[in-house]
């Protein structure tokens, strides 16, 4: 299981008495974050910060530990910040600053200087945060009583953000083919999103896939039809363009686990030697986690990725859309998203169907493909976009909605929403702030979690939702 290191601060000026309290107390705020954050990470305490060589040396360890995904500081007595500089610049780990106290009241009868003394991260916790800022450390910070319940969530948020930055920093993205011709927004530099973000973009020849695609056996097709046969609902007699999509995902299962990659992409106008454009089996293969992203949206490839990491293990859907159409009602505006093919089953309402329909680009025989119609509640619309000098995170809040009326001649799955305060002032931000076509819908995150990787990771970030006005069209987005 990932871990988060916990790193408490103190000094030898109070004596051994105090640095005992002051470990005595550690354990048992650890005990109890262990306790409320079991099954996400576990929280392992680390020696606490009297000098500067042990918060080296806590620091070190932490940087080189890959089961760690991120570090907790806090600062129970007061601790010199010169001795954390060091350390802090050997830390290669998500920070969390944790501002908050072993006891939640004071005791008013009692109180005297030890008590004072033993109890200053009103003290400690500044000295500490003015360091972090000096130093320009990307960080955050929780305050309040450790047990409260809207602490506890920022910590536990912080958890998931830091596994799927664990995630990011390890992905290995397949690029079958080239971004789109003549498209803008699915390009970016490949380079820096190494170096910033961790991603290994890198080309495949089709052909490389496509020689095991040729080699995958009837009996692997066999199994794989059993599986979507136990999970979907066979709507089509023409079941030889089904065996051919799970053909696809049986070489792309066997591609992907060979490389150790977690995300790929793949476009229509380079599908020589494939009979389909991948439907079921770029759905399916979502719905496992495995990020994907078409016409070669090696970015969108990867977040989703990231995101559905950070969703794990949480209610609700996370997962690749493209906007497509609108109704544009006065007042009622929606927005119909969907793709040719390729939306994750996670936002299924109902059991998916299998169907197989023609596709009016690519030129290849009829693939097959889930159909459904979608989960309703509040989410939220990511994309990242390039901007030539830096990545852009925008956050849109939408609340996704329940179709008006059928739409049967529609052979794709069918997600709706409406954006944020409204139609007008929700896609106008959008389209100021250079907002992508292709983006990641979750009914799990939240603008908070977003948030929190966006600082974690040095990224802008533009949101849009029931705070934005037509004031903020101008003075952000112009």
């Amino acid at each position: 299981m990932e871990k988060l290191y916990f790193i408490p601060g103190s000094q030898d000026l109070y004596g051994e008495e105090c640095l005992k309290q002051v470990a005595a107390d550690c354990r048992e705020m650890v005990d109890f974050l262990n306790e409320k954050l079991a099954g996400i990470v576990e929280v392992v305490l680390m020696p606490t910060v009297e000098t500067s060589e042990i918060c080296i040396a806590d620091c070190r360890k932490a940087s080189v530990d890959d089961e760690c995904v991120g570090v907790i500081t806090w600062m129970h007595t007061f601790s010199p910040a010169k001795m954390w500089i060091k350390g802090l610049q050997e830390l290669r780990k998500p920070l969390l600053h944790l501002h908050t106290q072993a006891n939640e009241k004071l005791p008013y009868d009692t109180i005297d200087m030890d008590f004072m003394n033993l109890n200053q991260a009103a003290h400690g916790d500044r000295e500490y945060g003015f360091i972090l800022a000096r130093m320009g450390i990307a960080h955050e910070v929780a305050a309040g009583y450790y047990k409260n319940a809207r602490v506890l969530e920022k910590i536990c948020r912080f958890a998931r953000v830091c596994k799927a930055i664990a995630c990011s920093r390890n992905l290995k993205v397949a690029a079958f083919g080239n971004n789109m011709r003549e498209v803008a927004v699915t390009d970016g530099d490949r380079v820096e999103s190494q170096i910033r973000y961790g991603w290994e973009v890198n080309y495949y020849a089709l052909g490389d896939l496509v020689k095991i695609i040729d080699a995958v056996t009837e009996e692997e097709i066999d199994a794989k039809m059993a599986e979507y046969e136990s999970k979907y609902t066979m709507a089509t007699d023409n079941i030889a363009a089904v065996r051919e999509q799970a053909k696809y995902e049986v070489a792309l299962d066997k591609f992907l686990e060979k490389k150790h990659i977690g995300a790929f992409t793949d476009t229509f106008q380079d599908l020589h030697g494939m009979k389909q454009l991948p439907g079921i089996a770029a759905q399916n293969l979502m719905a496992k986690g495995i990020g994907f992203g078409p016409e070669g949206d090696y970015k969108i490839s990867a977040f989703s990725a990231v995101l559905m990491k950070m969703a794990e293990g949480q209610p609700g859907a996370t997962g690749f859309i493209e906007d497509y159409t609108y109704d544009l009602t006065e007042g009622q505006e929606l927005e119909l998203a969907s793709h040719m093919l390729e939306v994750p089953p996670a936002f299924a309402a109902t059991k998916p169907e299998i169907q197989v329909h023609p596709l009016g680009i690519g030129g290849k025989e009829d693939p097959a493909r889930l159909v459904f119609d979608g989960v309703t509640g509040d989410g939220i619309q990511v994309t990242m976009v390039d901007m030539g000098t830096h990545f852009r995170i925008i956050c849109a809040d939408i609340e996704l909605v329940k179709q008006p009326a059928p739409m049967p001649k529609l052979p794709v799955a069918r997600i709706m929403y409406r954006h944020k305060p409204n139609f007008e002032i929700g896609t106008a931000a959008w389209c100021y702030a250079g907002g992508a076509h292709h983006s990641v819908v979750s009914t799990t995150l939240t603008r908070a979690d977003i948030a929190m990787f966006a600082r974690l990771t040095g990224t802008e970030l533009i949101c849009i939702g029931d705070d934005t006005t037509e004031a903020d069209l101008a003075k952000y987005y112009m």
